[in-house]
């Protein structure tokens, strides 16, 4: 270690016992010790030096407790402590790949470890709580710029020690044991220091700590599930006993056919010669049929690739991993925040929601605070459904606007997942938040059907109508399947996309049942072809053709005598005035109307369309002179029906969800809004798509593994397909087969079906 730096952290005094002794210069050793974590390398040597020290342990915690009546030296300690525990993520910026600079995470990793485990006491959170309170009663007009700092500097601290991640090797705990993150929070508890957390989140004056408060909450139910946190302290349910008997049943069937395989394999008769077996049929790489040296009873495991080497898979083509799976705290702890999730739904969920949701669309927030925002409306309406739903408590989240809010961070995190490859994973991880909380939406809304409250009901469908009527909500599930990729999207992410897909299907389905006419909004996109694409109009049809049209058109106008109805004349306009179009280009575009009306021969309105420039356009005669005879107009409609006229690149109109089609940006002319009738069917069609189907089937491979509720989705799915739209050919591939074959031939698979 530093001389300078042992020197400076000798100089803070000394613990004796459970007295700590400070020097003399204490204060101003901590405020060195701030300089010195100011102009620390990249290495973040200061703050390695001051962990194997045991800083926090020996000198800075005994600090605060003893001397919490010194101000100055407490607000000192407080800070150095703040910069002392911020993760090591945001030191670093992010997980070095360097091997020297991930030992040096590692090890600052290890010290914040250290120091979380020094922070599990009701003495210290109860100093935190108690100066904490004593700052909140002082009146806004009394409170001094220094007592705003220190609150933040608390909060910021707190937020420090529940983010430290927990160590697997060291805490090697099962479910309901108390592990170290476990104990910080019972000290929260105990000190009071979450009724403070609810306090700050509720009060009309303390709005500024909102995004504070709500990265505490999160951080506080990391290792937690909004189901196990209702079923805390209950009886078990009649459906989760049934779930559990199903489990078991899995198992059970599972190990039977294990010991039944493992009996077959052994045979009947011991011996130390397997045989040889020619295999009639199955040629070898010469022209001599396989020889099989292994027993009989294993030859249906049989395949080319026996005894190679396994071929390693690229980096970049290995599945994405999911999370670490959640553990359950011990009894008393989920007791508590069970008790926390009642009380801040009941007082603090709506108005704490509004004020961050305020704060992200101002943007007066950090780079990615909306994944708090998410995480909460995700677990707190979950909770809210389980714990007897009551749809008052999550108004605030429960509008079309948040619909809004959260496809528009699915489709900003999907453009990261592409662009920003280096980065991968954490988009992929905010993309499968963001999906959760829009699954949330829906299952609430689902409740939100089933309640005997007219009034909620009538809210429910005023929701629907508009999810079911806007494109962007209404395909969204489309893009998200269709986009689906096994290598930056784990497999928990794919099992929540098709259970929402499920349950959205299912709610559009019972929507559109009774309803003869649903109209929905459809988008109609231009786009620019290229210029060989299509021919000029004058220069696709023959010379005879030509010939012939115009013809007709000369006989029909000698046949009117040149005369136009007073109704066409109104009803033709060449010119408009509010066009941001200039002059001349309109003046090339009439030209081009009168010539479209000639070949579409339409004689009387391409003479209208004539005279009507002619009073727009009266100078140099280009559509004629004021005073031009019948005959002179004749000739002049003749020369431009045979001229060349410039025309601009043609359009297309299509519509937006043909099958899927994108766009290029480049052809990218205009989007129009229209409406249609919408069709069910024709809706599911669009899910008759390679890649979707590729994902479902992604999915069903693990059969074994998935819940009852999972398998249904999927096999709804492929239903819909095969036997519903009558596309089964989709399914038509060797592996599906093998995939339906394993699953028919599985003992075990009785116990994966839905009751």
């Amino acid at each position: 270690m530093n001389c300078e730096l042992l020197a400076t952290c000798s100089a803070l005094g000394y613990l004796e016992g459970d007295s700590y002794h400070k020097e003399p210069d204490c204060l101003e050793s901590v405020k060195d010790l701030i300089r010195y974590l100011r102009h620390e390398d990249d290495t973040r040597d200061v703050r390695q030096q001051l962990g194997d020290s045991q800083i926090v342990q020996n000198d800075l915690l005994p600090i605060i407790v003893q001397y919490r009546q010194d101000k100055t030296l407490f607000d000192a300690c407080i800070r150095l402590m703040v910069n002392l525990t911020q993760p090591a993520m945001l030191c670093f910026g992010k997980i070095p790949d360097d091997p020297v600079f991930r030992q040096h995470f590692m090890q600052v990793t290890s010290h914040l470890q250290a120091y979380k485990e020094a922070f599990a006491s009701e003495k210290v959170f109860g100093i935190l709580s108690e100066t904490l309170y004593n700052l909140l009663q002082l009146d806004w007009e009394q409170r001094q710029d220094e007592d705003n700092l220190l609150i933040e500097r608390i909060l910021l601290l707190v937020r420090n020690v529940l983010h430290v991640p927990a160590d697997p090797c060291e805490e090697k705990k099962v479910d309901d044991d108390a592990s170290v993150h476990d104990r910080v929070l019972w000290a929260v508890h105990m000190s009071g220091f979450d009724d403070l957390v609810k306090f700050l989140a509720s009060a009309q004056s303390e709005q500024q700590w909102s995004m504070h408060v709500l990265e505490i909450i999160s951080l506080m139910f990391r290792d937690q599930t909004p189901e196990a946190l209702v079923s805390a302290g209950h009886a078990r349910s009649a459906e989760e006993k049934q779930r559990d008997a199903q489990e078991l049943e899995a198992l059970r069937q599972k190990e039977q056919a294990e010991k039944r395989s493992r009996t077959l394999q052994r045979g009947t008769r011991h011996s130390r010669f397997g045989g040889s077996f020619v295999v009639q049929g199955l040629k070898a790489i010469g022209e001599k049929d396989v020889i099989y040296h292994r027993n009989l009873n294993n030859f249906k495991c049989y395949t080319h690739d026996l005894g190679k080497a396994v071929r390693r898979v690229p980096k970049r083509n290995r599945q994405a991993q999911d999370c670490r799976d959640k553990r359950r705290s011990a009894l008393n702890v989920r007791l508590f925040l069970r008790e926390f999730c009642v009380d801040f739904l009941e007082n603090c969920y709506n108005r704490l929601m509004y004020l961050v949701k305020e704060s992200l669309i101002r943007e007066q927030t950090q780079q990615h605070d909306e994944t708090y925002y998410l995480w909460a409306l995700s677990f707190f309406m979950a909770f809210n459904r389980g714990n007897g739903f009551h749809a008052d408590l999550v108004s605030e989240t429960m509008s079309v606007r948040t619909f809004h809010f959260i496809e528009r961070n699915i489709t900003n995190y999907y453009e990261m997942l592409l662009t920003d490859r280096k980065e991968a994973t954490s988009w992929s991880r905010r993309m499968h938040l963001a999906l959760k909380a829009y699954q949330e939406l829906l299952l609430t809304v689902n409740e939100m059907d089933r309640s005997a409250d007219e009034g909620i009901r009538q809210s429910s469908n005023v929701i629907k109508s508009n999810i079911f009527y806007l494109m962007e909500y209404r395909e969204i599930f489309l893009t998200l399947l269709r986009k689906y990729d096994e290598t930056k999207q784990p497999h928990s992410y794919l099992k929540d996309l098709v259970e929402s897909t499920h349950l959205f299907l299912r709610m559009l389905e019972r929507f559109c049942k009774g309803r003869k006419n649903l109209i929905v909004q459809r988008k109609k996109v231009r786009r620019k072809k290229s210029q060989g694409q299509k021919k000029q109009p004058a220069q696709e049809s023959s010379s005879e053709v030509l010939e012939e049209t115009w013809k007709i058109v000369e006989e029909e106008l000698r046949a009117t005598e040149f005369q136009v109805s007073a109704s066409l004349t109104e009803s033709i306009v060449p010119f408009d005035a509010a066009s941001e179009t200039p002059l001349e280009e309109q003046r090339t575009e009439a030209m081009v109307r009168v010539q479209d009306a000639l070949l579409a021969r339409l004689g009387p309105e391409a003479l209208a369309l004539l005279r009507a420039a002619r009073e727009v356009w009266p100078d140099g005669d280009v559509f004629g002179s004021s005073d031009v005879e019948p005959e002179e107009e004749l000739d002049l409609l003749k020369q431009i029906f045979q001229a060349n006229l410039p025309r601009p690149p043609p359009e297309t109109i299509a519509e937006d969800d043909d099958e899927g089609a994108e766009l290029e940006e480049e052809e990218l002319e205009s989007v129009q809004l229209s409406e249609k009738e919408f069709n069910i069917l024709d809706f599911i069609k669009r899910f008759a798509n390679p890649s979707i189907v590729r994902s479902y089937l992604l999915l069903l491979k693990s059969y074994s593994k998935n819940t009852p509720h999972t398998n249904h989705c999927v096999a709804r799915m492929l239903h819909r397909l095969a036997v519903d739209l009558k596309m089964d050919a989709l399914l038509f591939q060797l592996s599906v087969f093998h995939l339906f074959n394993k699953i028919l031939n599985d003992p075990a698979a009785d116990a994966y079906k839905v009751q």
